[in-house]
């Protein structure tokens, strides 16, 4: 009988799968995962590594979710082919299943530097990854982390945080190139070296020996060295198929493929020319082929994401969003730096819209930034009121719950606004945990935890005061 197949069971394959459960409790549920483990949040994993949250708190569903909701999972089972003239998927072992709708949620592989010896070095993709790391960490005297985007940060910060001697090496001139300027990579840079980091930036890798790190200038010693060189959309099952595949599987805006019987979402599909890698266009994704293959809204469509990059470690915070590269010969800047406290915070702003921002340190302006980027609506005539809320006679620019409306959106992974939650907290959720599972606000990046626990707290509060 043929139904529903979904190839992996990562975030976004997984989140497909609950949100089809959700829409539809009859329809015949298939899903492969090539882990062995039942779904669990990646973004998540740095904590894991630092040691501030357990492997088994990251967990996406638990043990008996599929039997309880009547879904078939075949979890360490690899999907090799596509037969498309059949309409199965085929595995490793030979086996087929038949499907009328297939959704590809193949994700991402880490990027290994070309190098001798590479294999000498630990990926930071998955939770064998972390486990294989925190292994070597107990026995390692130094290490090194290779690639200072975001996943190379949190990396050698979790590392850093257990107490061991991290050297974190990145080709680029400065830190988180892609989503920072030099300036905020700087102050980045300066937070995580006050951490115990090293850092060296402008350097090439160019092989790993048993204790060492070659450069072009030289060698870093490390008895551990980590990969987070990036990512790669995993597109080998699609391409083979003959499904049309640029740098990801590429879709329409129902994320449908060039055969209207499969879909792609996540980190393996290309929309509109643009391969998304966060946690919160992935989800809204499989909202969106949910209501289509379920036909609980024929009319939903994917219009593109956009993106607002979050870095929340012990001591790091950061968050940036849009154009964040622009000069002042583009668009008008508004800019504050105090490297000594580590804080850095520019707008970018076009024809009176916030178009781009990077916030490091202080984390007090992130909500009402995100929300004035995201509705692209008019700002203040003083900028300075968004950058410095506290300041008199300043825009009020505040997370307290009394001026937040309640379209507010405090869960960007989710979607989920201040008065969602309102609405679940009078329904008779009273703590964070029943509000994440009414809404599943934190479930994400984690970052809104704050907002969302400030929220429910100011609710009780009022409902003291008027008793």
């Amino acid at each position: 009988m043929r139904g529903i197949v979904v190839v992996g069971n990562g975030m976004a394959g997984s989140r497909l799968v609950s949100e089809v459960r959700a829409r539809d409790k009859k329809a015949r549920v298939t899903v492969f995962g090539a882990e062995e483990r039942a779904p669990y949040n990646r973004v998540l994993l740095s904590n894991v590594l630092a040691g501030t949250t357990r492997a088994d708190q990251v967990r996406l569903h638990g043990p008996s979710w599929y039997d309880d909701h009547n879904v078939t999972v075949h979890l360490g089972t690899e999907v090799v082919a596509i037969d498309r003239e059949t309409r199965c998927v085929i595995t490793a072992d030979g086996g087929r299943t038949p499907f009328s709708v297939l959704v590809l949620a193949t994700g991402s592989e880490p990027i290994v530097p070309a190098v001798p010896g590479a294999e000498r070095a630990i990926a930071f993709r998955t939770m064998d990854d972390c486990e294989r790391i925190l292994a070597a960490a107990n026995a390692a005297r130094r290490a090194v982390v290779i690639g200072g985007g975001l996943l190379g940060v949190e990396a050698a910060r979790g590392l850093a945080g257990r107490g061991l001697p991290v050297t974190l090496l990145h080709l680029k001139g400065h830190l988180m190139d892609r989503q920072l300027d030099h300036e905020a990579g700087q102050v980045l840079g300066d937070t995580l070296e006050g951490l115990g980091v090293e850092i060296m930036t402008g350097v090439t890798v160019t092989g790993i020996t048993d204790g060492k790190v070659e450069l072009t200038t030289g060698h870093v010693e490390a008895d551990l060295v980590v990969a987070a060189c990036g990512v790669r959309p995993v597109t080998a099952l699609a391409l083979d198929a003959g499904l049309h595949v640029e740098r990801g599987i590429v879709v329409d805006d129902e994320m449908r493929t060039d055969d209207p019987a499969i879909f792609a979402i996540g980190e393996c599909a290309q929309h509109d020319g643009q391969v998304y890698g966060l946690v919160a266009p992935c989800w809204e994704q499989a909202a969106i082929v949910a209501d289509l293959i379920t036909g609980a809204d024929a009319r939903a469509r994917y219009r593109g994401s956009r993106l607002v990059t979050r870095l929340k470690a012990k001591s790091v915070e950061l968050a940036a969003m849009g154009e964040t590269h622009l000069t002042d010969a583009d668009a008008e800047i508004v800019r504050f730096t105090h490297r000594r406290g580590g804080t850095y915070r520019k707008l970018v702003i076009r024809d009176g819209r916030l178009v781009g921002a990077i916030l490091v340190g202080d984390p007090a302006t992130v909500g009402t930034l995100t929300q004035l980027y995201d509705r692209g609506g008019p700002l203040p005539a003083d900028r300075s009121g968004l950058l410095f809320p506290g300041l008199a006679g300043a825009a009020p620019v505040s997370p307290s719950p009394v001026r937040m409306p309640d379209a507010a959106q405090v869960c960007r992974c989710n979607n989920v606004t201040k008065g969602q939650i309102r609405a679940c907290w009078e329904a008779g959720a009273r703590d964070v945990a029943a509000v994440a599972a009414a809404t599943r606000a934190t479930t994400g990046c984690g970052s809104c935890a704050e907002t969302v626990g400030g929220i429910v707290e100011w609710l009780c509060e009022q409902e003291g005061a008027s008793a």
